[in-house]
């Protein structure tokens, strides 16, 4: 390659990094203290009524997160419905039938509105809902910078293309990351999300009876484990939808117990084992095995990192009165 077409590669790259960057400066940790005083306590209530009432709810809200700001950025756009000109993200497969939690953000988006009108954006308060939900179930609590706003439209090709796959090697996931100014380690330590949660029995299966189209199953998961998953996850298709906890040890609690699962052959799907099997990924999954406080710090971190990518902030987007639609 020529130094002039070299220097005309790397401008896009930069110009993304560079608008990126901006937008991330323009959060600020204190951007709703005069103009929505109670926001927090708004948003707190509303999550702990919601995991109260439903315990998968804290996973869901990340997952329901993650996948937002993944495919184009942390700007709501997971949560718009479909309409004659958005072909949204709802439907797309990491999401059909399976995204969850959209109740729980209406909701809270009501009570802010009654409180605060049109000044707090859907992905400022999905951001917030998240570290409760986190909080609540007894992981860390990190301070979450504010100002993102809404995106105008949604991608379900995007979500199809950007949502990482239970089923992909760690080196597509990696890429996925990498896209989005996440790194290697952001993958190890986002991937402990999965200490609670479910999944549904296809976004597993292959891994109790035919792995790699063998005809036997996954000789890297446990045994023991395998046993009891059959029984919940049967040969045939209308176990598909049945859900087995990511975590089978504490499925509810947040902690760094998915971390000593994998390094027991007992992670659920097949991405989370797959950690183990680079030796960069499985050093940092052994640390967190053993240091809780380091994890605890270190996914805080990467939920800011994660939380920054692609925001619109100051004129940009809009601050939607319904997360369902555009204004």
């Amino acid at each position: 390659m020529s130094q002039s077409a070299f220097r005309l590669s790397i401008v896009p790259l930069f110009c993304l990094l560079f608008l990126s960057h901006f937008a991330w400066s323009q959060l600020d940790y204190r951007f709703y203290d005069s103009t929505c005083p109670n926001l927090t306590k708004i948003v707190r209530f509303s999550v702990w009524s919601a995991i109260a009432n439903d315990t998968r709810m804290a996973a869901s809200l990340l997952r329901l997160h993650f996948h937002d700001c993944i495919v184009d950025g942390c700007e709501g756009s997971v949560l718009l419905d479909d309409t004659s000109t958005i072909k949204g993200e709802k439907n797309a497969n990491p999401n059909q039938n399976s995204a969850r939690g959209f109740e729980v953000i209406d909701a809270i988006k009501v009570n802010v509105e009654k409180a605060c009108p049109s000044t707090v954006s859907c992905a400022d308060i999905l951001t917030l809902a998240v570290r409760e939900a986190v909080f609540l179930a007894g992981g860390p609590f990190w301070a979450v910078p504010l100002g993102r706003r809404d995106g105008l439209t949604a991608s379900e090709a995007a979500a199809n293309r950007d949502v990482p796959s239970p089923f992909e090697p760690l080196k597509n996931l990696t890429a996925k990351f990498t896209s989005k100014g996440l790194d290697i380690k952001d993958v190890v330590v986002l991937s402990g999300a999965h200490t609670i949660g479910f999944a549904q029995c296809f976004t597993f299966k292959q891994r109790l009876f035919n792995f790699d189209g063998s005809g036997n199953p996954d000789p890297t998961l446990d045994a023991s484990l395998r046993s009891n998953l059959q029984s919940v996850c049967t040969n045939q298709d209308d176990s598909n939808s049945n859900l087995a906890p990511l975590d089978p040890v504490s499925s509810t609690k947040f902690d760094n117990v998915y971390y000593k699962n994998l390094l027991n052959n007992s992670g659920l799907l097949q991405s989370d084992q797959a950690l183990m099997g680079d030796n960069t990924t499985a050093a940092l999954v052994n640390i967190y095995s053993k240091f809780p406080l380091l994890f605890a710090k270190e996914f805080g971190a990467s939920m800011v990192k994660l939380s920054t990518v692609g925001v619109l902030t100051g004129q940009d987007g809009q601050i939607r009165k319904n997360c369902r639609v555009v204004n």
